[in-house]
């Protein structure tokens, strides 16, 4: 990447964070937008590899958006952020998150072959928006580290320990009726969800 398309995409950063600010004064102190402006910077930190400014956003993030929880690709932005800037427990969580949100998105970037639970409806599987968006890839060079990395840990107890439970909480909603057992199971979903939200 030459310096002039680095210095392109450090003004539409830029602009970026002036188009949030004036959303917020707008609106008398609070963030509403409507557009997702907030969602577009971290695709853009690293591409430039600036992560160490991304980590910083994503901080702001966490403090003005607290209730967001992000979309997947958002997520993995996140967690490559944090492995760059070796906060790999925090990482390790971010993880968690990703695969939470969905479930095919990391082995779509490991080039792993894609279980059938991957391609069922409770996997975002059918969201072709989401595949098209899809821009990181286990072969791009600066990606090499976080992926020898990510496959690692998604070999780990701690990831797969969680990632069963989740995938065995779906499989039974998916034929559970309204009542009691699958009340329960909504709320051991959520459980899950709430534990990786307090450890980040």
């Amino acid at each position: 990447m030459t310096e002039k398309q680095i210095e392109r995409i450090k003004n539409k950063i830029a602009k970026i964070k002036k188009g949030l600010a004036a959303d917020k004064k707008h609106w008398g102190g609070y963030y509403h937008d409507g557009g997702g402006l907030r969602y577009m910077p971290p695709e853009l930190y690293l591409k430039i590899q600036d992560y160490k400014g991304s980590l910083r956003y994503f901080n702001w993030f966490d403090k003005n958006f607290p209730e967001d929880s992000g979309f997947p690709i958002f997520l993995f932005e996140w967690t490559i952020t944090l492995f760059k800037t070796k906060k790999l427990k925090l990482a390790e969580n971010k993880v968690k998150h990703t695969f939470y949100s969905n479930t095919y998105l990391l082995d779509k970037f490991l080039d792993k072959e894609l279980l059938q639970f991957n391609k069922s409806e409770d996997s975002n599987w059918q969201y072709e928006q989401l595949v098209d968006d899809f821009k990181y890839s286990k072969n791009q060079e600066e990606m090499k580290d976080f992926a020898e990395w990510l496959n690692s840990y998604m070999k780990s107890e701690d990831f797969l320990e969680f990632a069963n439970e989740f995938i065995e909480i779906k499989a039974e909603l998916k034929d559970e009726p309204v009542g009691k057992r699958r009340s329960y199971l909504v709320n051991k979903e959520y459980e899950l969800l709430e534990r990786i939200s307090f450890s980040k």
